[in-house]
């Protein structure tokens, strides 16, 4: 009985080892998928700042020389 707890406790400590060694590659790829979401929201009240409506042809400048 021992025995299966030691492999246990040895299988519990690689996997535990894996994920700590997975860590910083984990956490730079969230850093770079929050940066770019950031991006696309930024964009996106860009955007809406230019057309509050929601229309674009609206947004654009008439021409009143005729």
């Amino acid at each position: 009985m021992s025995f299966l707890l030691l492999v246990a406790l040895v299988a519990i400590a690689y996997f535990a080892w894996r994920i700590v060694d997975q860590l910083p590659d984990i956490v730079y790829r969230l850093s770079e998928i929050q940066g770019d979401l950031a991006q696309l929201r930024r964009h996106l009240v860009d955007n809406q700042q230019s057309a509050p409506d929601g229309d674009t042809a609206s947004a654009a400048p008439k021409d009143e020389s005729a």
